[in-house]
């Protein structure tokens, strides 16, 4: 009981315990139950509400802390969505773990089949086999009966009208004798002849059929067997069996000769004009069509009929002997093996394959996260940077995964390594390079010969990266794409020299490929514009334009304020040169160093290094106010920089320039004119923030240095010494370097250094004494 009263919770506790143990008491009292009972049941519910409280309060701690690590709990879900995306991307197959060319020894112990599985043809094979099979496909044709009862029913309309409008011509008589009179009863007799026989001709013409001829040019049809539709009825008749047009055209006029010269009637001399021009070529009309869609149904079935395999191999069964050279046969069961790998799935648990992948790919993952929480720390604090590094460890994956799944693209045309150049480009060497090589092991489990495709692609990203350390010209993009190719191509004459000793079976197809990742990594480059507008970012290829002094805004700066656009300038290269000596981004710290003073554009005159005539006009104001128009060109500066969509990496800059310092002479003017008043030192103090990069630290020491430097009597080495040591220290002190990653040594190289490019800079050298004048 001690220690419950002991704890803060207990009254809280009490109060609530005793409310329930009164409620339940009554009920137990009314239940004719014992008052030890009660008091039992009381302490039990008090101590209950105490664990309670306890973990009430224990809780709260709890999001205490969620709260202050939400952006590490952010980016550790974005690494959670990764996973979940690469594991539903991710082959579930188990992966063919051999290595194996045509022509080359097997370096594996003794191979049998773990399984039983099918010996595929080759593709020459299948081929050879599908032209076969295709030829004996016969195609179909289709008899349509209805084409030609049309053009016979006109053939009896026409010929009984044009014999009579002859017959009546020739003999001069009228319709009316002609057909009623008995004297002209041959002619009619005559007419019914020729015109049954002719009659009879189309019918048994139209019974054999006439073929649709595709090409106009064929005169005769070829001897090809066929399978004629006849309504439901299929026949296989012979293509040479059916008339074309002009066969039976032909054969119209070679039965009508013959039966001319057979008949020795004396009338038909009259008729012979008539039945030598009567048209009778016009009635005939196709009626055997080729049936394309059934043809092609036919095709397709005969096709879906071959098999693509030719033999099996059983379980158990030897492959192939250690050292024993793969020849042509050997070659195509081993392709056999690795295609029945992902196809067969009975002899493997596919959940424990995947789970392996899984069990990888999240390592890897881990790893990537450890390294950027212990030494890129604020990129994990960023959750858009961190998202973008993900994204394009995620598009690695799909791209590798849609590839195995199309299975008609090399692996070594798509261009991996534009990984690492973009992540290079957008942050530095350490992070492209640890995040290129996890995610290549990754692709690894992907790509179908996975231990030389990680090879060449690490090797490959990482010349990527080293070629891309100095982006102050275009063609560095070229000289990368180059290099890259360049690197593959040598690395696998590399790898395929150790393992053939020769350059036999060297596989030129895969230089094509090589070149081809070139032209596509060349390309790829226009991505970084395009991930650069989206996610914000800013490449050195963006820096390049905005540090170039002819941009408009530069321009204005060194029209309408030159003293403040020559201090841009020096501060711009003493940054520069310490950006180097510490690692960081010269090209950012040169451009924001540009840009940092483009505030004082509104109120030039008010600032020392544009007083060209002399006049300070801040002798009319008081120390507050000149230390207000001092402090707004930040603010202005801000302004002016989003007004002409400088980028935010750029403005921070402005921002930070002068961290949350004072304005120190007018500060101390103040304090020493008015010592009798209370000084408000916020307003003699910018606003902040305090520089929170390496490269924002770097300008707020050159600015402050090479301002200060200005104002020197004598340019000794010991004054300049003095000088720089004096300004860096006072803003150690001050504590305007917290919040930057810079340490106490980088510090002291940026001293030193400054102090050697002011010296140089204004010539600082020993004196020589006076000439003496000659008498």
């Amino acid at each position: 009981m001690l220690l419950i009263t002991a704890n803060p919770l207990f009254n809280h506790s009490l109060q609530v315990g005793v409310v329930f143990g009164y409620l339940i008491g009554l009920f137990r009292y009314s239940a004719s139950t014992t008052s030890i009972e009660f008091v039992y049941l009381f302490f039990s519910i008090l101590y209950l509400e105490y664990e309670f409280g306890f973990k009430h309060y224990a809780m709260a701690s709890v999001f205490e802390r969620i709260r202050s690590n939400t952006n590490f709990i952010g980016t550790g879900l974005l690494f959670v969505l990764a996973f979940v995306l690469i594991a539903y991307m991710i082959p579930r197959e188990r992966k063919f773990t051999y290595e194996f060319q045509d022509g080359r020894p097997w370096r594996e112990e003794n191979l049998t089949a773990p399984f039983n599985f099918a010996i595929l043809k080759t593709d020459a094979e299948y081929k050879a086999e599908k032209e076969l099979a295709l030829q004996e496909v016969k195609p179909f044709y289709n008899f349509n009966a209805n084409a030609f009862s049309v053009q016979l029913k006109a053939y009896k309309e026409s010929f009984s009208k044009e014999w009579m409008e002859y017959s009546v011509k020739t003999f001069n008589v009228s319709a009316q004798d002609y057909l009623k009179s008995d004297k002209f009863q041959k002619h009619r007799d005559l007419q019914r002849y020729f015109d049954a026989f002719l009659f009879s001709l189309l019918e048994k013409i139209n019974y054999q059929g006439i073929v649709e001829v595709r090409d106009q040019q064929q005169d005769t049809l070829i001897n090809q067997e066929i399978v004629l539709l006849r309504g439901n009825i299929a026949e296989i008749k012979h293509l040479n069996e059916f008339f074309t047009l002009k066969s039976a055209y032909q054969h119209l006029s070679s039965e009508m000769e013959q039966e001319l010269r057979k008949n020795q009637s004396k009338l038909l001399v009259k008729y012979r004009d008539f039945l030598a021009n009567f048209s009778i070529e016009t009635y005939l009309t196709p009626n055997i069509f080729y049936d394309q869609q059934a043809s092609d149904r036919e095709r397709e079935t005969v096709l879906n009929g071959i098999s693509m395999k030719k033999g099996m191999i059983q379980h158990g069964e030897l492959i192939v002997e250690k050292g024993e050279i793969i020849n042509p046969e050997i070659y195509q069961i081993l392709y056999s093996l690795k295609v029945a790998y992902s196809d067969n799935q009975r002899n493997v648990n596919t959940l424990l394959v995947l789970v392996g992948k899984l069990i990888f790919v999240l390592f890897s993952l881990a790893l990537i996260y450890v390294f950027l929480y212990n030494f890129r720390r604020e990129l994990l604090r960023d959750v858009l940077k961190t998202t973008f590094i993900l994204f394009m460890v995620v598009l690695m994956v799909f791209i590798a995964s849609t590839t195995a799944r199309l299975d008609k693209i090399s692996f070594y045309v798509i261009p991996f390594a534009i990984l690492p150049i973009i992540l290079r480009t957008f942050f530095d060497e350490r992070v492209a390079v640890f995040v290129h090589v996890l995610t290549t092991v990754v692709l690894g489990l992907i790509a179908p010969n996975g231990y030389e495709f990680v090879v060449l692609n690490i090797i490959a990203g990482i010349v990527a990266i080293f070629s891309l350390t100095n982006l102050y010209h275009r063609s560095r993009f070229f000289i990368s794409a180059l290099l890259v190719g360049m690197t593959y191509v040598s690395t696998y004459l590399g790898i395929h020299l150790i393992h053939e000793g020769g350059l036999t079976n060297l596989k030129m197809d895969y230089f094509g490929y090589f070149g081809l990742n070139s032209i596509f990594i060349l390309i790829s480059f226009l991505l970084i514009y395009i991930f650069e507008k989206v996610f914000g970012f800013l490449s050195d290829t963006s820096l390049i334009e905005l540090s170039d002094t002819n941009q408009p805004l530069l321009r204005k700066l060194a029209e309408i304020a030159p003293g403040t656009f020559q201090h841009s300038m020096q501060v711009a290269s003493l940054s520069e040169e310490a950006a180097y000596k510490l690692g960081g981004s010269p090209l950012l710290v040169r451009t924001g160093a540009l840009y940092h003073d483009i505030g004082k554009m509104y109120d030039p005159i008010f600032f020392i290094e544009n007083q060209a005539s002399g006049i300070n006009p801040h002798d009319n104001l008081e120390f507050e106010e000149s230390a207000r128009v001092i402090i707004d060109h930040v603010q202005k500066g801000v302004a002016l920089a989003k007004k002409n969509g400088l980028p935010e990496q750029i403005i921070d800059f402005i921002r930070t320039h002068h961290g949350n310092s004072t304005v120190q002479y007018f500060y101390r003017s103040y304090i020493k004119r008015y010592p009798e008043k209370e000084v408000d030192v916020r307003n003699f103090s910018y606003p902040g923030p305090k520089p929170f990069t390496k490269e924002q630290t770097i300008l707020m020491m050159a600015d402050s240095v090479e301002a200060a430097s200005r104002s020197l009597k004598e340019y000794s080495w010991e004054s300049i010494s003095k000088l720089v040591e004096d300004i860096i220290n006072a803003q150690l002190k001050e504590g305007q370097f917290d919040e930057a990653p810079v340490t106490f040594k980088e510090i002291a190289t940026v001293k030193a250094l400054f102090k050697n490019r002011l010296k140089n800079i204004y010539h600082a050298r020993i004196s020589y004494p006076a000439r003496e004048e000659s008498a």
